[in-house]
């Protein structure tokens, strides 16, 4: 009877085991927002080496667009670094923030005649990654970073502090 009573209660979780499977959570979810920041940043990195490679090709497609050189080599220049940003970890939220923002633009601007198909699905894809962007923005890089490495020294100037 008493072993019946014994199988009935439920079973009393150890703090260690507690600890355990919070860390298990921690590591995965910490490994999942690095494998996204990896995918997020993927797009950008490459297209803003092919943009680099091909500098004299994109100087003539914006100029095509009414857009100067200077415009150009600012976009090259925001997609390699907050690109950069994302993949590392450094300064992960004005990176995820700036190209948010790029997107938007980008959407808005270039990609508004919803009766081509290709331009509707540019559209949508631009908003998509603005979506996954401010995400990121928000929740942070994670544990996998520089930002965590910077926090963790405990030397940083006033202004980094407050934008990690």
């Amino acid at each position: 009877m008493q072993e019946q009573a014994a199988e009935l209660r439920p079973a009393l979780v150890k703090p260690e085991d507690m600890m355990e499977n919070a860390l298990s959570r921690l590591r995965l979810a910490d490994l999942v927002l690095l494998l996204g920041r990896l995918l997020l940043s993927l797009i950008f990195l490459h297209e803003g080496s092919s943009l680099a490679k091909n500098i004299t090709a994109t100087i003539d497609t914006f100029a095509t667009l009414g857009l100067s050189a200077p415009v150009a080599l600012a976009v090259i220049a925001l997609q390699l670094g907050a690109g950069l940003s994302i993949a590392t970890g450094f300064l992960n939220r004005l990176g995820a923030l700036a190209l948010a923002l790029f997107c938007l633009a980008t959407a808005f601007l270039f990609h508004t005649n919803f009766a081509s198909q290709n331009e509707l699905l540019h559209f949508e894809k631009d908003l998509a990654i603005a979506g996954g962007m401010f995400v990121l923005a928000a929740s942070g890089a994670g544990s996998i970073s520089i930002d965590e490495l910077l926090q963790r020294t405990n030397r940083l100037h006033p202004w980094l502090r407050a934008v990690l």
